[in-house]
């Protein structure tokens, strides 16, 4: 079955005075996706999801989110959507609980009671509920700061850097929330510069400067690296490198006839962060070009 498109971004620009924070960005997401928005301090991501979320308006070019333009329809928008920000805003002198009931106030009416004490137990802190936060970890206070943004049963959910500064561990039980809510069909739009959790992604958005490297899976962009490949056969070893080593691979070894004196191929590829630094290089380069020609 095909999925919905939730988000639609069609040739957006943002200007901050004379600093052009994105340069005419399209792209379109998928619903019950975890979308990565990947890049450098500066790239443009957190403004990118202020867009989405409606805290700002583009200069430039058409946003739709779940259907709903972000500034007109922020208030309809804002009881869909969930909002993890990189630095926890909360009530330090609250507990947690007060903290997520607070929030989940802000989107909806009614008793939240069940609701709140099941976000609670989906970030593992029922046990701390009731301390204040200003007693928490900074690994604590992200916790809540997830639960907070889920106790309305968002269908997108929005995380801006989220496990900057935790432990791997507390990264990878973040990462498997993240994939538990995806199956259940909510939509995760998730902000990161650490390479090592873009193959968590079903898709990635690679932002330089504010411009649009890339749009595509991360299994895709691998196809893009470059791989060291050492034949022996007998005494002698032949070593070639090829980009997209599946495809390449299969000729290569034709080309050598897979005869019974080929005893060993050793293969070395680049990572994803390897590739990844290979294309801002070659952004670098392209605007240093057009900065001369000017």
């Amino acid at each position: 079955m095909t999925k919905r498109t939730s988000i639609r971004i069609h040739d957006v620009s943002k200007n901050f005075d004379d600093v052009e924070a994105l340069k005419s960005i399209t792209l379109s997401v998928k619903g019950g996706q975890i979308f990565g928005l990947l890049g450098p301090n500066g790239a443009g991501k957190t403004t990118l999801i202020r867009l989405l979320i409606g805290a700002t308006k583009p200069s430039m070019g058409e946003i739709s989110v779940l259907d709903l333009d972000p500034i007109k329809q922020k208030d309809a928008l804002r009881q869909k959507i969930g909002y993890m920000p990189q630095t926890p805003a909360l009530y330090e002198d609250l507990s947690a609980r007060d903290n997520i009931r607070f929030f989940g106030r802000a989107h909806q009416g009614g008793d939240l009671s069940q609701r709140v004490e099941q976000v609670l137990e989906f970030v593992g802190l029922q046990q701390r509920a009731d301390d204040p936060i200003y007693q928490f970890s900074g690994g604590m206070k992200q916790r809540v700061s997830l639960a907070c943004a889920l106790v309305h049963q968002p269908q997108m959910l929005f995380l801006d850097e989220p496990t900057s500064g935790i432990d791997p561990q507390l990264r990878a039980a973040f990462w498997q929330h993240f994939r538990e809510l995806a199956s259940n069909d909510v939509t995760i739009i998730v902000s990161t510069h650490q390479m090592d959790e873009a193959l968590y992604c079903d898709n990635l958005a690679i932002l330089h400067r504010g411009t649009l490297l890339a749009d595509e899976p991360p299994r895709k962009l691998l196809w893009k690296n470059r791989a060291k490949i050492k034949i022996w056969r007998g005494s002698k070893v032949s070593e070639r490198t090829v980009e997209n080593y599946p495809e390449a691979l299969p000729e290569l070894l034709q080309r050598d006839g897979l005869d019974p004196q080929v005893r060993r191929i050793e293969i070395e590829e680049e990572s994803l962060e390897t590739v990844i630094l290979r294309m801002i290089d070659e952004q670098h380069s392209k605007e240093s070009e057009n900065e001369t020609r000017q």
